[in-house]
């Protein structure tokens, strides 16, 4: 008779609680809200659409890491008799949403960018290079908040790369201020505000694919599903694995579940653990399910015919 074992709570079954980077959030929310603030009216002052584009950049930013911060405080929840995972995905949620916001607000800042290499107009080269300055120093600063946490969860890390690669467009903004300064060229201003578009784009668009994929319980990019298989297939007494899934439970936590033909054998409390830890530590799979089969003949599996 099969027997349904469920490994999902101790040391084995959930992942070591990720620090809280509560503070983090909040300051680097309040931070940069004050410097988007000051952009748009800087902006407007210096005629300066490459100013304008980084303000928005920086409004999705805002919103993205108080999504984040929101996603995490959720994703603490304890679990209920109605949401048996707790609120974890609400991190996918978060992440979809902040997806379409970039691409909404990069879609408004290059249409108006095609409308001034068309007419350029004149703009503040030492506003925008002084102003853009004080955004190296925000966003440089806000993406060391999340430094530390960086390899340890996938949100942070996400925050902390957005946050440099901020830093580096505000970089950018400063460079084609002295250029103006230097050459006239109003062209300059929408040129990189186009660009600064094509940063955001390529930032949302991998964030939305990734969403996407979590969201429709895709495996997640950082789980080899050939190499949980091989690991499992190669287990003492196992002889098949067959329906075997794995998906994101949310962006930092992965479930499995899986039938392990196993004649003559169940796993046993001690082999059950050695095999949830090893495919935590070495898949990142933190909640683990394995159903152990005899293959018995007279009572074959329904689902033993589907792709492993």
């Amino acid at each position: 008779m099969p027997h349904d074992h469920d490994h999902n709570g101790g040391h084995y079954g959930h992942p070591l609680a990720p620090p809280d980077f509560g503070r983090a959030f909040a300051i680097g929310i309040a931070l940069n809200l004050a410097y988007v603030i000051g952009e748009v009216v800087y902006g407007f002052l210096a005629n300066s659409l490459a100013l304008l584009a980084d303000a928005g950049h920086n409004a999705g930013d805002v919103v993205s890491l108080a999504l984040a911060w929101a996603a995490a405080l959720l994703s603490r929840r304890a679990p209920t008799s109605r949401f048996t995972y707790g609120l974890a995905s609400s991190s996918i949620l978060a992440a979809l949403a902040n997806a379409v916001l970039l691409a909404l607000i990069t879609g408004a800042i290059a249409w108006e960018a095609v409308l001034r290499l068309m007419q350029p107009q004149t703009t503040g080269g030492v506003t925008m290079m002084v102003v853009a300055a004080v955004g190296i120093a925000i966003n440089g600063a806000t993406a060391l908040m999340f430094a530390s946490g960086r390899d340890r969860d996938l949100n942070i890390r996400s925050a902390f790369l957005h946050m440099a690669a901020d830093a580096l467009v505000a970089l950018g903004v400063v460079v084609t201020g002295g250029l103006i300064l230097l050459t006239q060229w109003l062209w300059l201003d929408p040129l990189i505000s186009l660009v600064i578009g094509g940063v955001i784009i390529w930032g949302a668009w991998s964030l939305l694919r990734e969403a996407l994929a979590l969201a429709l319980a895709g495996v997640p990019a950082n789980v080899d599903r050939g190499g949980v298989l091989e690991y499992l297939a190669t287990l003492p007494g196992v002889t098949e694995v067959h329906d075997l899934h794995i998906w994101g439970m949310s962006t930092t936590e992965t479930a499995l579940t899986a039938h392990l033909v196993r004649p003559g054998a169940a796993l046993d409390d001690a082999l059950l653990a050695e095999v949830c830890g090893e495919l935590r530590r070495r898949f990142h799979v933190h909640h683990a399910t394995l159903q152990v089969e005899s293959g018995e003949l007279d009572h074959p599996c329904e689902l033993a015919g589907h792709a492993a």
